[in-house]
């Protein structure tokens, strides 16, 4: 098939390269040339593990475009892909600025029958909307239908996930449109969830929604362990071993962040205000992830005894390990908040210090751990990148002041930096 993908950030890029590398002809349209003129030369704009190889073999095949323009690639396509960013906006909603001004350049360019589907997470009933700036642009002849295909890629193992997803959802009130997405989708082995436009809207919602509760009760416990002399991370092994309730996301730490988790938390609980429903889960889970984060501050200060004029060691700054994500990252409300008792931060990060460096302020960015932890009377694990797994503790305790390690992660054996003569503080131990 020919397609276009709208937008060319981790969704769109990411997808658009898999669908190409399936052997579809796919057009990405941006709107930054420079953007555009680097992806034409295999220059990222992000990092995610196998994506440049992707991308490069598919454009040097001439089946993975790019292009600053909407003519031909929408005349050309059987099915146009909406993917653009829904950034929350202060109330907590979500901005569908750009949703709809992508909506109506599509209607401007539209010719013949067309399958416009929505990956952008959006608010339930938004493709009414859609369909109401398309229809009043569009040329009489041209005809379209609406759908929602939410997307559940994970950020550093994104390709995977496009290849071998848990499900593909599939929301539309048409029959024609839902055979040729089932068709465009079958060399992807997955199960089909056939709905309709607005379930599978609020499916995406739902399903990140639930994922940050998990971990904000896995924060719950951990801390009532702390209090308790429980071990929390027992606890929640043996949680994890009831099928009903399953291993995955119950692992305490410094908090959840990136694109995903804290903006669909907080437009979900802004969705059900609009239908007069207070979802005090959601509002509770808020809560609980941002006492995470500063735990780990009230740990520095409990163990330092006043942080002021001491230097710390930040190891981590992405909101997660094989991504340069620093959206809503951890990492920055703990050195916001260090940086207000007065300490003094150096920070390393295998792939997102480019990115932290537009964000953070009087922060030394170093080159590696080991450079970031020297003369530091503490360091602080935010992210759990294989790097710090895999570091030299000893260097690591020979070069810091005082050795002392916060393993917001945790990614080490107790036993084993104590015994390495490290005061170590973990989350839930």
């Amino acid at each position: 098939m020919t397609l276009t993908f709208i937008g060319h950030g981790y969704v769109g890029l990411v997808t658009a390269a898999v669908f190409a590398d399936l052997g579809n002809t796919v057009w990405v349209i941006g709107h930054t040339k420079e953007k555009i003129e680097n992806l034409k030369k295999g220059i990222m704009p992000i990092f995610e593990p196998g994506l440049e190889e992707l991308v490069k073999r598919n454009v040097d095949s001439k089946r993975l475009l790019f292009t600053l323009e909407y003519n031909p690639a929408i005349p050309q396509s059987e099915i146009v892909f909406i993917a653009v960013g829904t950034p929350q906006t202060k109330t907590g909603d979500a901005d569908l600025s750009a949703v709809f001004q992508v909506a109506q350049k599509i209607g401007e360019n539209l010719s013949d029958y067309t399958v416009i589907a929505t990956k952008s997470t959006v608010p339930v009933g938004t493709y009414k909307k859609i369909k109401q700036i398309i229809d009043e642009v569009k040329k009489d002849e041209a005809e379209f239908d609406i759908t929602s295909i939410p997307e559940f890629l994970r950020e550093g193992s994104a390709i995977s996930d496009t290849l071998d997803p848990d499900r593909i959802v599939i929301g539309t009130d048409s029959d024609r449109a839902r055979k040729i997405l089932v068709e465009l989708h079958k060399p992807i082995q997955s199960s089909f969830v056939l709905t309709n436009l607005a379930t599978a809207e609020l499916i995406k919602y739902a399903s990140n929604s639930f994922l940050a509760t998990k971990i904000s009760f896995a924060n719950a416990i951990a801390k009532l362990a702390e209090l308790s002399g429980a071990d929390g991370l027992a606890v929640l092994s043996g949680m994890g071993m009831d099928k009903r309730i399953g291993k995955q996301f119950l692992s305490p730490g410094a908090g959840y962040g990136g694109s995903c988790f804290p903006k669909d938390v907080r437009a979900l609980i802004s969705i059900a205000k609009d239908y007069d429903y207070s979802f005090s889960l959601l509002e509770e889970v808020e809560r609980i992830n941002d006492r995470a984060r500063r735990d780990i501050v009230q740990k520095a200060r409990k163990i330092l005894f006043d942080v002021r004029g001491k230097t710390i060691a930040i190891l981590g700054l992405a909101f997660k390990p094989n991504t340069d994500d620093m959206r809503d990252a951890p990492s920055i409300d703990i050195i916001e908040l260090l940086q207000k008792d007065g300490a003094k931060i150096r920070a390393y990060d295998p792939q997102a210090l480019k990115n932290a460096k537009r964000i953070l302020k009087d922060v030394t960015f170093c080159r590696d751990p080991y450079e970031a932890a020297k003369s530091a009377s503490l360091a602080i694990i935010v992210t759990e990148w294989d790097e710090f797994k895999e570091m030299n503790l000893k260097k690591l305790k020979e070069l810091m002041k005082q050795p002392i390690i916060i393993d917001g992660r945790n990614i080490y054996d107790p036993k084993k930096l104590r015994s390495l003569g490290f005061s170590y503080l973990g989350v839930g131990r």
